[in-house]
């Protein structure tokens, strides 16, 4: 295909954005000629008897008549780098499921000390596992591997029952192997997020540096928002296009004076989550402005906290629009002090 549109002179194709389909056939068309890569739903004819073939002389007619706006597109580097951070949420899902397979079969066995820990990734969790996955049982023993502070909360009583169970070799080797797969993720995501580090270090230094001078974002935030918007923000003419564009802008959906909905807008799912989180660090990191607005909308105007998260992720992103444009550090915002009379 590739050969015969080069042959019969074509300069210029488009192509609707479906599911991955789209990114083999963007892969072998993109030396030769210029692609633009467009949303369903802007292009959709009237309802009717369509076939493949009409759709496709539809979408050439709307690129010839120059009623086409393209969707970003990163470059190779920035794909590469996309690939490594949506591999890093999958692995990151699949390490919560495994380590939920892992406490049932725990529990399976009677043994139900994950009510008495804050975390199944903790360190004194992850040691009981470990101990068990050897075919070590012995609850004595187990409960010396729980930190101090815990016991003498709880009681060693309390503890040792928790880890007293009936425990087979068949669960031993069913532990044995969750406990692997949980370590192979998480080894195959720290790789991960090595690859992605070396390559913003190398290609974009000062834009990885600047974006961790924002509170509450730090190395894998930066190199995720790298991954997912760029480095160069002329694809997004202002910060709200690209607000738009990450799906955290609030709807106008507004009818005869009633209010339909205010829910943030679809986007970029991954960016979105990546952002939310920041966010929950930005608000209790100290003596910033994420922290201060937080208190005030939560605290004072008792401000639903999940939509203040929101709006801080929302201005959070603005903020990264500005600093990846001009090229410059984030600097925190301070009201203009008024001179006293």
């Amino acid at each position: 295909m590739a050969g015969v549109m080069v042959d019969y002179g074509v300069e210029e194709a488009a192509m609707e954005s479906t599911s991955i389909y789209w990114m083999p056939v963007w892969r072998i068309l993109e030396p030769y000629v210029a692609l633009r890569l467009v949303n369903p739903f802007f292009i959709k004819q009237l309802p009717g008897k369509k076939s493949d073939v009409k759709d496709a002389e539809w979408i050439a007619t709307c690129l010839q008549k120059e009623l086409i706006k393209g969707s970003y597109v990163p470059d190779e580097l920035i794909q590469q780098l996309r690939q490594y951070d949506r591999r890093i949420f999958d692995l990151s899902k699949d390490i919560v499921y495994k380590l939920t397979k892992l406490d049932a079969a725990l529990q399976r066995c009677n043994i139900r000390i994950s009510n008495y820990v804050s975390t199944t990734r903790g360190k004194a969790y992850q040691e009981i596992v470990r101990l068990i996955s050897e075919g070590k049982t012995d609850s004595e023993e187990l409960v010396k591997h729980i930190h101090g502070r815990t016991v003498n909360r709880l009681g060693k009583d309390v503890l040792v029952s928790a880890l007293s169970g009936v425990i087979t070799a068949a669960d031993i080797d069913t532990i044995s192997q969750l406990r692997e797969e949980v370590e192979l993720a998480q080894r195959h995501k720290d790789e991960c997020q090595a690859k992605m580090d070396e390559i913003c270090k190398q290609y974009f230094p000062k834009q990885y540096a600047n974006l961790q001078t924002i509170p509450g974002v730090q190395a894998r935030s930066a190199t995720a928002i790298i991954a997912e918007v760029g480095t160069n923000m002329d694809a997004f003419q202002t910060a709200a296009h690209l607000v738009s564009w990450a799906g955290l802008k609030p709807r106008n959906e507004e009818s005869a004076g009633k209010i339909k909905s205010r829910r943030v807008t679809h986007g970029n799912k991954y960016l979105r989550k990546t952002l939310i989180e920041c966010s929950w660090a930005a608000s209790k990191t100290q003596n910033c402005f994420y922290n201060r607005f937080s208190y005030i909308q939560c605290t004072v105007r008792h401000k639903n906290k999940m939509k203040v998260q929101v709006a801080i992720a929302r201005k959070m992103l603005t903020a990264v629009w500005y600093i990846l444009h001009d090229n410059v550090p984030y600097r925190d915002f301070t009201p203009d002090i008024v001179p006293s009379e």
